[in-house]
């Protein structure tokens, strides 16, 4: 409001943002009633005026997760993975160590399954 001319609004907007316990930025002041909100400058009148609803608590903005989701999905399939996408090495991403056990148990396993069969 301190754009060109009309009166500042920031004492309203601030006592509001407490008292309804958010951010300045989810305020709404009602335009129209621009005279009846300028005098109020207590947080008591900033509550009355809340219950008339010349000031009110803006919703959450909502953050999607649509895109991502959907680049998770690409992901599953195999796309995005190419050599331009990878930071690190091959042994970061896929440890020869795990891949080492995993052998190892799966031969152990074998052999286990062999010595019963006997």
């Amino acid at each position: 409001r301190a754009r060109g001319m009309g009166v500042s609004l920031r004492l309203q907007k601030r006592l509001a943002a407490s008292v309804l316990k958010c951010g300045k930025r989810k305020i709404w002041l009602d335009p129209n009633e621009i005279g009846d909100i300028s005098t109020a400058n207590s947080r008591n009148n900033i509550r009355k005026l809340v219950k008339d609803g010349y000031i009110i608590r803006k919703p959450a903005v909502v953050h999607s997760r649509a895109r991502a989701l959907r680049r998770l999905e690409a992901k599953r399939k195999g796309r995005h993975t190419g050599t331009g996408k990878r930071k690190g090495t091959r042994d970061a991403r896929l440890p020869t160590k795990t891949l080492w056990i995993r052998r190892q148990r799966v031969l152990r396993r074998l052999l286990r399954k062999y010595r019963e069969a006997k």
